[in-house]
């Protein structure tokens, strides 16, 4: 029973998805994390799913990459579109490390996170618009799953920049013994679908993933001192765009050989 309130609570928090609704306690938040990356297996199975739809009724390159660029945005709610606009409008503050943590709380959105979001996009659809090969679409679609689940393992590994906030919430819920059991399992199975879909992408998608990861860890430290909820958020979609750019480089180096 436990494990399948969790299971609501993780997609009632972090999707849009309908979920049976009752009193959230803590103790039923312990496993939470575990179930975060199935909701990137959604959108994964769906982005997979609209591909196959467009190559079966021959449906053009724009619409299959906005509509997949769409996707993400439709099952979360933009869930994590919001922490990396908060975070963007911290980062281009150039302001001290507390004014930074005050403008991530700040509900108003600046001209820089707008900017910065509009990049973000514009490079994820054109991403899209240039992978050819159902293998990379599949990996992308797994990319999904393994931005979420090195997220999960960002709350149980990393110092928290603040002692409050939903991210805060859920750590101290959680059961940290079994989430980094649970989320590493989550990872080797993700990696090795990947891998069965082509070996070459697959490496390209684990090792954009892994220096994502370190690159988050780096500038959360640096700008904020730890981690939040919305510098979570920012990891997740800068993975997630990250894996998609480096797929296209993968294909297009095999197409040049």
């Amino acid at each position: 029973m436990k494990l399948l309130r969790s299971f609501c609570i993780a997609f009632s928090t972090y999707s849009k998805i309908p979920m049976p609704q009752f009193e959230w306690k803590q103790e039923d938040m312990r496993y939470t994390l575990l179930f975060f990356p199935w909701i990137g297996a959604v959108i994964g199975a769906l982005c997979c799913g609209w591909n196959l739809l467009c190559v079966r009724m021959g449906i053009g390159d724009c619409a299959r990459s906005l509509v997949m660029a769409a996707i993400p945005i439709l099952v979360t709610g933009g869930f994590h579109i919001d922490g990396y606009m908060d975070t963007m409008d911290a980062l281009h503050s150039y302001q001290s490390r507390e004014k930074k943590l005050e403008i991530l709380k700040d509900a108003h959105i600046g001209a820089f996170s707008v900017i910065m979001l509009a990049l973000l996009g514009l490079l994820f659809v054109a991403a899209c618009s240039e992978l050819r090969t159902e293998a990379s679409i599949a990996i992308l679609g797994c990319g999904f799953v393994l931005s979420r689940a090195f997220s999960g393992l960002s709350l149980v590994y990393f110092c928290s920049a603040k002692q409050n906030g939903s991210l805060y919430i859920v750590a101290e819920a959680a059961s940290r013994k079994w989430i980094r059991v649970g989320l590493w399992i989550t990872v080797f199975l993700c990696v090795a679908v990947m891998f069965i879909f082509g070996w070459k992408q697959a490496l390209v998608a684990t090792v954009v993933t892994i220096l994502s990861f370190f690159y988050y860890h780096y500038k959360s430290n640096k700008e904020f001192g730890g981690i939040t909820g919305d510098l979570a958020g920012y990891f997740v979609c800068i993975c997630e765009c990250s894996i998609a750019v480096g797929l296209v480089i993968c294909e297009l180096l095999e197409r040049g050989m």
